[in-house]
């Protein structure tokens, strides 16, 4: 089990933390990519793949308001969560354990649109292991179909390289909870822990620590267009309400 694995594993259970509401955010998330299909011309009659689809944040937000959606992932446990979650809101889902980086193993089907949010493709440590994600990804693409990921604004980030991200502070009914993350820069490359701190019933802390490579817009534009895509397009917070720049790949 590598340490991507173990992160999302051990963190499963409590991931939903990182939200004030959770469940409002699938569905404001669904909203949002729903916006981004329709511009580029996919309706709800769109079968959809999510290749690092987590607890269901998306998967599940799109499969409720009518999608037909495929969700996989590399963490056990985030699928385990993801299907109870799925189950709790009557989402219809298949659920299937893949590796982002050789999805064909899994999938002989291809899909009209192929998803991966929420930084997944910058735990991918070399630009190799990027491209290999890269290939896959676009290669379970019909054609004509896109992909749609999001990714932090390391181009800024990178500038001054921080040692931490800004706190969220959610105040609940029985207190607050905080998260916050702090980043060790080794390169482009940093060591992310994941703090959490539940002050609700009883003061709780959490530490979960995984690794991740900083990757520039142009580094994954030019290997989406170099592996099989015509037309690749960024849009930005500002734009889409999303709260990371965001991807659209034309196959």
């Amino acid at each position: 089990m590598n340490i991507t694995q173990s992160f999302y594993n051990n963190m499963a259970a409590q991931y939903d933390k990182l939200f004030l509401d959770w469940h409002a955010t699938t569905q404001e998330q669904a909203a949002i990519l729903e916006t981004i299909f329709s511009e580029n011309g996919f309706d709800r009659t769109a079968q959809i793949l999510d290749c690092a689809c987590g607890i269901g944040t998306q998967a599940i937000g799109l499969a409720m308001i009518g999608y037909s959606v495929t969700a996989s992932d590399i963490s056990d446990g985030e699928l385990a969560e993801a299907a109870g979650r799925a189950g709790k809101y009557g989402a219809k889902i298949r659920f299937s354990h893949a590796d982002f980086c050789s999805l064909s193993d899994v999938f002989s089907e291809q899909f009209d649109i192929v998803i991966a949010m929420d930084n997944a493709l910058p735990h991918m440590l070399t630009h190799e292991e990027l491209e290999s994600a890269v290939r896959s990804i676009t290669g379970q693409i019909r054609p004509g179909g896109i992909f749609v990921a999001s990714i932090r604004d390391y181009d800024s980030l990178l500038v001054g390289k921080p040692p931490y991200s800004p706190p969220y502070i959610h105040k609940t009914d029985k207190g607050q909870r905080i998260s916050f993350q702090t980043w060790i820069w080794s390169g482009d490359n940093y060591q992310l822990t994941q703090y959490i701190i539940d002050d609700e019933d009883s003061l709780q802390v959490s530490k979960f620590v995984c690794e991740y490579r900083a990757v520039r817009r142009e580094e994954l534009t030019n290997l989406l267009l170099s592996n099989g895509c015509s037309e690749v397009v960024w849009k930005f917070p500002e734009e889409t309400g999303f709260y990371q720049p965001i991807v659209i790949a034309r196959k």
